[in-house]
Formats: structure tokens, sequence, C-alpha cells
């Protein structure tokens, strides 16, 4: 997203209200790169109200996204991502600030680390297992592979966030798949940032907000279940794991922590 479009580069002729919508298909990347083909691998493109830059070309993208990194590491905030992602709370979605900055080094350090990724080798593998168990057993008949991969992201994920405290997978993940549909593309309160009207009355709004309460009522049982797991771990109380061994570090299945006990300690930092 720019601010100032009055200096970018020259793209194709808008129409009044609509500006450039009407050159965007349900494709987009498809008008896009045709787009480009006339205009440019650089060009300027007015959605409504919104102003954009399109970049075709691998040495621009280059130029943006590392020499430049800093300018255009915010991502454009949009209605459905401030709900979703608890007014961009989430690192995927936080604008580049010291909070965002803090979160980095949280991933880097707890989630992200070398014996972090390590420890969820055997529910990735076990996963990956069970998708070619299904595709195997398919064999002769048309499957849907995106599907598919898809749930198997989805089941690594969860295990892998939630350990074994996730009693309501299937419905977590069917909240989450829903809430992600409709946060990819913009809402037309989106396309007119300065109509507070449009914002209020969002249908879509109003979808992901009962997303959400379903969502965070959820997400409080886990949370309230991996704490109260924890504190019988301290105490010694705690179940044995896969060894016999009683002194469980945390949630995972493999009694090792899950994300949700790293997000719980780190909390107490």
């Amino acid at each position: 997203m720019v601010k100032n479009y009055k200096n970018c580069h020259q793209g194709p002729k808008k129409l009044p209200i609509i500006a450039h919508m009407h050159l965007v298909s349900s494709l987009p990347h498809r008008s896009f790169r045709d787009l480009a083909k006339i205009y440019g691998p650089l060009m300027h493109l007015k959605l409504r109200e919104t102003s954009t830059i399109v970049v075709s070309s691998p040495k621009i993208a280059k130029e943006l996204l590392k020499t430049q990194d800093p300018t255009f590491a915010a991502r454009p905030g949009t209605l459905a991502l401030e709900i979703i992602s608890y007014n961009h709370a989430a690192i995927s979605f936080s604008p580049y600030d010291d909070y965002w900055r803090q979160m980095q080094r949280i991933c880097i350090l707890e989630l992200l680390s070398a014996k972090q990724v390590k420890s969820f080798g055997s529910i990735r593998n076990g996963e990956v297992l069970n998708l070619v168990k299904s595709i195997r057993s398919s064999a002769g008949k048309p499957i849907n592979l995106t599907e598919k991969i898809i749930s198997t992201m989805s089941a690594t994920t969860c295990r892998a966030v939630f350990g074994k405290v996730c009693k309501d997978k299937e419905k977590l993940i069917k909240i989450m798949r829903k809430a992600l549909a409709l946060s990819g593309g913009f809402d037309l309160a989106d396309l007119f940032p300065s109509s507070k009207m449009l914002k209020t009355l969002s249908w879509n709004k109003l979808k992901l907000l009962a997303m959400r309460r379903k969502l965070d009522e959820i997400l409080d049982g886990i949370i309230e279940e991996h704490k109260e797991n924890l504190a019988k771990m301290s105490n010694g109380n705690g179940e044995l794991d896969q060894t016999g061994d009683s002194k469980r570090k945390g949630n995972g299945e493999f009694g090792n922590e899950d994300l949700v006990d790293v997000f719980l300690r780190v909390k107490e930092w």
C-alpha cells in the first residue's frame, strides 16, 4: 500500500469511484500479470480509495523486500485481519514496530529454535505418514489433494501448538479455516476506509466477530487446562509420559513443551 500515489509509476487509466477495480478479476494474480505486460513491472493501481503498487519484477521485488525491507515490512491493515488477529497482535499482521521486534525475538529464541523445531519432528513425520496412507487408500479414485494437504498442515499445527490438550481440534480447525477464508480478500470497508458506516455495517465483520467469540471459548478452555496440568507437574502430581517418567516438562505429546506452554512461560518474563 502507498499513501502518496501522485509520484508513483503510472498505471492504466482509472474510472470514477471504482478506479481500477474493473481491471481486477476473481483471479487477481492473472489480472496483474496481464497488466504488467502492458504497463511494466512497477505500476500503480487504485482499488476505489485504496492505492497500491504492483511489482512484477524479481529485481524490483528484491529491492523492496530485502534491500528496503524496513520500509516495506508492514502489512496493510484490513477489517478482517484486525478482528481475526486481535487488533494486529499476531506477529504475521503486526505493524513493523517495537512490539513486532519483541515478538520476532521470542519466535527466534523460543518458537523456531533448532531444538524446538526438532522436537516436533515426530509429529510432522506422523502426519505425513497419515497423508500418504490416505492417498494410497484412495488409489484409482479422484482426490482433492489440496484439501488433504491443508488438513495435514492443520493437524500438524494443532498437535505442535496444543499438544495432547485439544479436545475440540476439529471444531477449532473448521472455525479457523472459515475465518481465514473470509480474511483472504478485501471487504468493501477496506476499499472505502473513509466510510465509518461501511465498517460498522459490514456483514463480514459480524460473521468474523461471531467466529472469534467461538474461537475465544475454545482457546480459553485449552489455556486453562494447560495451566492446571502445569501446576500438577510442578507439584509432582502429573501423569506419566510415554517413557514412564513422571517429570513431564509440558503438555506436549511426548512430555515436552508445546507452543502454548512456551507462550505461558514467556508471559512471565
